[in-house]
């Protein structure tokens, strides 16, 4: 379930509101989008994922709010801890390039 929007690091593109499937969001005429519904939010990642500067953390257990705060997340380095380990982002590589299984795979393939 989505925890945080960090307003902080939030640049209002809005990707989030556009890419989100259950429209956990909602724009504001400030810019940065806000957490309007946030029980509707089915875990799918989506909106951390798109999140250019990894200002979304979304607790991947969806059957309970967890209540953390801005900053233990940021202190664990959670913020966008999901789009980091898909390897999006520049300069990022998927977790699973680390994996000999995978390495072998694109050795077999190429």
């Amino acid at each position: 379930m989505i925890e945080i929007l960090s307003r902080s690091r939030c640049i209002e593109c809005n990707q989030c509101v556009n890419v989100c499937p259950t429209n956990v969001f909602d724009r504001n005429v400030d810019g940065v989008p806000s957490l309007a519904r946030q029980s509707d939010c089915q875990t799918c990642f989506m909106c951390e994922l798109y999140c250019p500067v990894d200002a979304i953390y979304v607790d991947p257990d969806p059957e309970k709010l967890t209540g953390v705060t801005e900053l233990h997340v940021q202190q664990l380095g959670l913020l966008g801890g999901y789009r980091e380990k898909v390897g999006w982002g520049k300069g990022r590589e998927p977790v699973a390039s680390h994996d000999f299984m995978y390495q072998l795979s694109l050795k077999t393939i190429f």
